[in-house]
């Protein structure tokens, strides 16, 4: 019987440390695994017994490309809990803010981790050396969004400006201003790399997925709603439970979450882009259609189109959002905590994060459950590679083994919140 090992000991552009094993046997595939073996960072446990004022500041350090995420969770979660509700325009920095975090983040993964896969680079820098332009484009696009991050947060790795209640200072109108212009050209250059992610190659393969995302009723969802998906889920925070269930694999120190009703499910900007197509700005919506898609996407390869529009979206809406805006007269409103279950979810740049805590009638927190988009879409993953591989095994080993990677990486993982590398490890029988 003829054998055949690929083994790629190190994928990068990926954020953490992972690996992948596919056995094949007489080309057929017998075994995927999709394996995280990094350890525990207890970040649960490290809550407990702390305020519940600490909340947002303890989980950002969670993840440096998504810090905005993990504090608006948590304070919507104890705002929820305790019956607060910020100023009309303290919600709107703070989805302003969120924009900075989709702009960074997206453009990071479109332009240094993702577009090199279609083009045949090895990384981003290799990349540079031919498309210097495309390259520059995506630094300055991503230069914005941390610099809206710094303005509003106070820094752009975990910023320190959001608290239980709303924020600890508002900027004035007159410190956003400056921002109108780079926005306006970000903007531009943000429809431009719509056009561009839509002229590279895509391997044809379409999957059946549950998409699952907030949607809200008078948005695109970013900070709130109700979780739904496109088979028929929707339900309020408090109901998570009901329907989603962690699981230990013995394989991965990540838990691998489910649905309860129909098992492996999708978040990020795919899902979002699914299920909230018809919340997106006009501009948006024209740019997507341009680019050859409709209001359903089911190639994950074209992942990368989605996040060029929800850039071009963010963009779009932090434009909106500085237009309107007017100083609120305090940045925070009082909070007084009380005994009760606190849920909060938040749309990060990878995907629905679900946060809940128990807090007694002083704000202590007695427990924390976080749930992060990879470990919601490890099952996804893995059955994108069973589904993957026999449809192009026929394919070079170095060229299966690359685009085996790439599946991987249309998710974008940021595995050590469920960068460096990841082993690819392929058995032939």
């Amino acid at each position: 019987m003829k054998s055949r090992t690929i083994k790629v000991d190190y994928l990068a552009r990926v954020e953490g440390e992972g690996a992948l094993y596919v056995k094949i046997r007489d080309n057929t595939v017998t075994d995927v695994k999709f394996k995280i073996w990094e350890p525990p960072r207890f970040f649960e446990a490290f809550l407990r017994g702390r305020n519940h004022s600490e909340a947002p500041d303890i989980t950002a350090r969670i993840c440096g490309i998504c810090p905005i995420a993990y504090q608006v969770a948590a304070a919507h979660a104890m705002e929820s809990a305790f019956g607060v509700t910020v100023d009309r325009q303290v919600r709107a920095l703070r989805r302003l803010i969120y924009c900075g975090e989709w702009i960074e983040s997206h453009a990071l993964h479109v332009f240094l981790l993702h577009a090199p896969d279609f083009l045949g680079y090895d990384d981003g820098i290799q990349m540079a050396k031919d498309h210097p332009e495309v390259v520059q484009k995506g630094l300055q696009l991503k230069k914005v969004g941390n610099g809206l991050m710094a303005l509003l947060g106070g820094r752009e790795v975990h910023p320190i400006n959001i608290c239980v209640g709303g924020l600890y200072r508002a900027p004035t109108k007159r410190e956003l201003a400056p921002f109108i212009d780079k926005l306006k050209w970000g903007r531009d250059a943000a429809l431009e790399a719509v056009r561009w992610t839509a002229t590279l190659p895509f391997p044809d393969f379409e999957q059946d997925y549950e998409f699952v995302a907030l949607r809200h009723p008078d948005e695109y969802a970013i900070t709130e709603g109700r979780l739904v998906s496109n088979k028929g889920l929707d339900i309020a925070l408090s109901e998570y439970d009901d329907h989603f269930v962690e699981e230990h694999v013995p394989y991965t120190n990540a838990l691998h979450s489910t649905l309860k009703e129909r098992g492996a499910y999708l978040v990020g900007p795919l899902a979002r882009y699914n299920v909230n197509f018809d919340k997106l700005s006009p501009l948006a919506q024209q740019a997507a259609r341009d680019a050859g898609l409709g209001p359903v996407c089911l190639n994950p390869f074209k992942s990368i189109i989605v996040r060029s529009v929800e850039i071009l979206y963010a963009y779009d809406e932090a434009l909106r959002i500085i237009d309107g805006y007017e100083m609120p007269e305090r940045p925070a409103v009082e909070v007084q905590p009380r005994a009760a279950t606190a849920y909060g979810c938040t749309e990060a740049p990878r995907g629905s994060l679900y946060h809940r805590y128990r807090v007694d009638d002083q704000g202590v927190i007695l427990d924390a459950k976080i749930v992060a988009p990879t470990s919601q879409n490890q099952k996804s993953v893995e059955s994108d590679l069973w589904q993957f591989v026999p449809k192009y095994i026929d394919l070079p080993s170095e060229k299966l083994s690359w685009q085996c990677e790439q599946v991987i990486r249309n998710y974008d993982p940021c595995i050590s919140c469920a960068t460096h590398f990841l082993k690819l490890h392929i058995d032939r029988e």
